[in-house]
């Protein structure tokens, strides 16, 4: 039977009063002696490593969301439907944005610390795809009985259209991956004041490109 010490994650040595041999085994050193420290360490590793987690699930939710729909859309035999332009946007706005603001989430759970995530752990990422299919198959521009293009106008609002479902769904996603454990609701819109910022500041920006004329060239959109 190993010893509770041989059984141990990491070796702890004490900052004052431990000797410099145990400090340069030690994985961690307590500066002050306190074992307390450890505990309030504990659980701020467990709230950075559940933020870390919860960023790269959405930006690779997120992320494959956009693959998707142009990926899907030659095979449907429908137009282009995101330009060079709305990717990047996407890209720093709708993803940028709220992925940062994921880092000031609190930490979950009612005791003194997060559940601890079990070793091995896979992030498992797909579980969730925001993908407007929905604005692929609502009504793309086209004559019924022709392979024809649509027309510059007409494409440029079906494209709008997309545009602005795959942003608003993001942001809604953003929202609903905040945790695996409570929904929305439970947690309140202003535990994450930062994320709730973002979240919006995204939305007005994303209507500007719809609704602020002088923006409309520029992102190819349409009213």
């Amino acid at each position: 039977m190993l010893l509770p010490w041989k059984r141990a994650d990491i070796g702890v040595a004490m900052g004052i009063t431990g000797t410099d041999v145990s400090k340069e085994a030690a994985d961690m050193v307590l500066l002050d002696d306190n074992f307390a420290t450890i505990v309030k360490a504990i659980a701020e590793g467990r709230k950075i490593y559940d933020n870390i987690r919860k960023f790269i699930k959405y930006l690779l939710t997120t992320n494959s969301g956009e693959i998707w729909t142009l990926f899907l859309a030659p095979l449907l035999g429908l137009p282009i439907p995101l330009l060079p332009i709305h990717i990047l946007w996407v890209n720093l706005i709708t993803d940028g944005l709220p992925a940062l603001a994921l880092s000031m989430e609190p930490a979950e759970g009612t005791s003194w610390a997060p559940a601890a995530a079990p070793k091995r752990e896979h992030l498992r990422p797909w579980s969730r795809r925001p993908c407007p299919l929905g604005g692929f198959l609502h009504g793309p521009p086209r004559p019924r009985h022709t392979g024809m293009v649509p027309a510059d106008g007409s494409r440029r609002t079906w494209q709008t259209m997309v545009f602005t479902v795959l942003c608003l769904t993001q942001l809604g996603h953003v929202l609903a991956i905040r945790s695996e454990r409570q929904s929305l609701f439970t947690q309140g819109l202003f535990s994450n004041k930062a994320l709730l910022g973002a979240v919006c500041l995204a939305f007005i920006f994303q209507m500007a490109t719809v609704y602020v004329p002088f923006l409309n060239p520029l992102f190819r959109t349409k009213p």
